[in-house]
């Protein structure tokens, strides 16, 4: 079960990633990221 979680999860914060990825650089700026931000964000290691 642990499998399966972990396994969601991974898809989730690649999801999160992918979708982060496809915004531009002054999206992102909007929103307080940059191109450097995107995996923290993705995987929740990054705090405001």
């Amino acid at each position: 079960m642990r499998i399966l979680t972990r396994a969601r999860s991974w898809m989730k914060s690649r999801q999160t990633a992918q979708e982060l990825s496809n915004l531009s650089n002054e999206t992102l700026a909007d929103i307080g990221l940059s191109r450097f931000d995107i995996d923290n964000v993705a995987r929740g290691l990054r705090t405001r």
